[in-house]
């Protein structure tokens, strides 16, 4: 159940963190949402429970493990992004 919770949590915090570093939607790539998903699954399941915080509570989500997944998300695609286009916004 975990492991779905934080696909879920993911998938949604790297679609956000895409829209939020491009300035053109139609413009996002496949690649771009991967690397932003991969941000965040990682910054959820690895670096968030090293830290003590919890992406699931006893009523679901919690607030502070969506936000490092998000955090994550971003900053993994602001990564990518500097690395590519020399840039944070494409």
């Amino acid at each position: 159940m975990q492991s779905l919770v934080l696909w879920t949590v993911a998938l949604v915090a790297g679609w956000l963190a895409t829209l939020l570093l491009h300035r053109r939607i139609d413009r996002v790539s496949l690649a771009d949402f991967a690397i932003a998903i991969a941000g965040a699954a990682l910054a959820g399941g690895v670096l968030a429970p090293s830290l003590g915080v919890a992406i699931t509570g006893e009523f679901g989500l919690t607030l502070p493990g969506t936000l490092s997944s998000w955090g994550g998300a971003m900053t993994l695609l602001g990564i990518a992004n500097l690395a590519r286009f020399g840039t944070l916004q494409r």
